[in-house]
């Protein structure tokens, strides 16, 4: 009988050791279906964004035409606008510089009736003077140069006539040539803002042919955008491919998911057998390697009983206090860790029993008490070091004044059947587990359930 249970311990350890396995698989299943599923909700962003680029791309390419077509119209309209508009450009800039031209001619014309009136003006100042000393001496000649006289007057009057003509068309002159004159000055602005409106159509021509080369941009752009279309399309099918075989991984998972957690149910359940047949042994009075260690946890669970009732009954602590449920965060701790009502009475108690017992059997990893809860508020020194800043350390050297959640703690915590003897994968922090074996019986104060005594041990 001691042979089989030792066998069956060794049978519920490799049984724990597979449902471990099993819940790591089953959590690395989890993991990589919400990758699978990241990555399928990626390629459906990716689909759509690809759809989305090729309907734009689309929408450009027409977009793009048509400003090709309106290009290629307006180059057309403004080549021939403009060519026209150059031509009479031209001929007016070639008509204005030949009326600068005519009115230069003009002026040098003017200058010379100008000269002639000035001729003719000093002509009839000379028949004046001729005129006056012809009366002069027809004066002197009496009744035989009468007649002389006569024709000296109208030679006098005549000149007279010429004279004031000659002053009259010296006027008209002068006024004629400010009139040119200004009419040059017009004519020279004329001449330049012509030579200006050419120059700006032959500009307006270099315009007109970047127009065209533009037009010839966009063709080439439209000619680029077909060529990435066909990649884009390309793209759309075999994300739509992609997204096909996400969805069956997706399924595949969650099928092997779904087995997994059906296998981790039969090894639990397995287990759980395995378990309750060590305990019948262990009760049934065989002695096994754990019987010496059952009689300490026993003895312990009877002092811890002890000592909570005697500070209950002397007023040491209330039994509301002793059994509060109220835990309050500690402030910057990672893992979490709390504060109770009954923490300052543990941590004073609880040592002086679970220290010594720790060091009576090699085989023992650690003896704790926890409430109904999983809270552990006083766990072994070694276990109960300071905090620091990295949460993986903390987790395997800060294990006090923690809430345990796992299956074994809480079964541990909530048994209170005589004794319950489990086999576990302990979780040491940074993915690290031990193998251990779990001794716990429950703890009665005043009879009401407080929670359990646990010692783990080295398989």
């Amino acid at each position: 009988m001691a042979e089989i249970a030792e066998r069956a311990g060794r049978l519920g350890t490799e049984i724990a050791d597979i449902a471990g396995l099993i819940g790591d698989l089953s959590a690395l299943g989890d993991e990589q279906s919400i990758h699978v599923q990241d990555v399928a909700s990626a390629a459906r962003q990716m689909g759509k964004a690809n759809r989305l680029l090729a309907g734009a791309m689309e929408e450009t390419r027409n977009s793009a035409g048509s400003t090709r077509r309106t290009l290629g119209e307006t180059a057309e309209v403004v080549v021939a606008t403009l060519g026209k508009s150059v031509e009479k450009t031209e001929v007016l800039s070639g008509r204005t510089l030949e009326f600068r031209n005519s009115l230069v001619s003009i002026g040098e014309t003017i200058q010379r009736v100008a000269q002639a009136s000035a001729a003719i003006q000093s002509i009839a100042r000379e028949t004046q003077l001729l005129a006056l000393n012809a009366s002069i001496e027809a004066a002197r000649a009496g009744n035989a140069g009468r007649g002389f006289g006569v024709i000296a007057d109208a030679v006098k009057a005549l000149a007279d006539q010429i004279r004031t003509f000659a002053g009259e068309n010296e006027h008209q002159l002068q006024a004629l040539t400010a009139t040119l004159a200004n009419l040059q000055e017009k004519a020279e602005t004329s001449a330049e803002v012509a030579a200006a409106a050419m120059a700006d159509s032959s500009a307006a021509q270099e315009k007109v042919a970047r127009i065209a080369t533009l037009a010839d941009s966009v063709q080439k752009l439209i000619h680029d955008i077909d060529g990435m279309a066909t990649p884009i399309d390309e793209n759309i099918l075999h994300c739509t491919a992609v997204m096909r075989g996400l969805k069956t991984l997706v399924a595949t998972i969650e099928q092997g998911g779904d087995k997994l957690t059906a296998a981790k149910g039969r090894a639990e359940a397995i287990l759980g057998i395995s378990e309750d047949f060590m305990r019948f042994i262990a009760e049934s009075g065989i002695e096994t390697a754990e019987t010496p260690i059952i009689a300490l946890c026993r003895e312990a669970v009877a002092e811890i009983t002890r000592l909570f009732e005697r500070a209950v009954g002397t007023g040491e602590i209330s039994i509301d206090a002793l059994f509060d449920e109220d835990y309050q965060p500690i402030p910057g701790t990672d893992p979490q860790q709390f504060t109770t009502r009954f923490l300052a009475l543990a941590d004073r108690l609880l040592p002086a029993i679970q220290e010594p017992l720790s060091e009576l059997n090699p085989r023992i990893a650690l003896c704790v008490a926890m409430d109904r809860n999983g809270y552990l508020p006083t766990h072994n020194r070694m276990y109960s070091q300071p905090q620091g800043k990295d949460p993986v350390w903390n987790a395997a050297h800060c294990r006090n004044r923690r809430i345990f959640t796992d299956r074994t703690a809480l079964a541990a915590a909530r048994n209170t059947k005589a004794m319950l003897l489990q086999t576990y994968r302990r979780d040491m922090g940074g993915g690290n587990f031990a193998l251990m074996k779990d001794l716990s019986m429950p703890i009665f104060v005043h009879g009401r359930h407080w929670g359990g005594f646990r010692i783990g041990l080295k398989v």
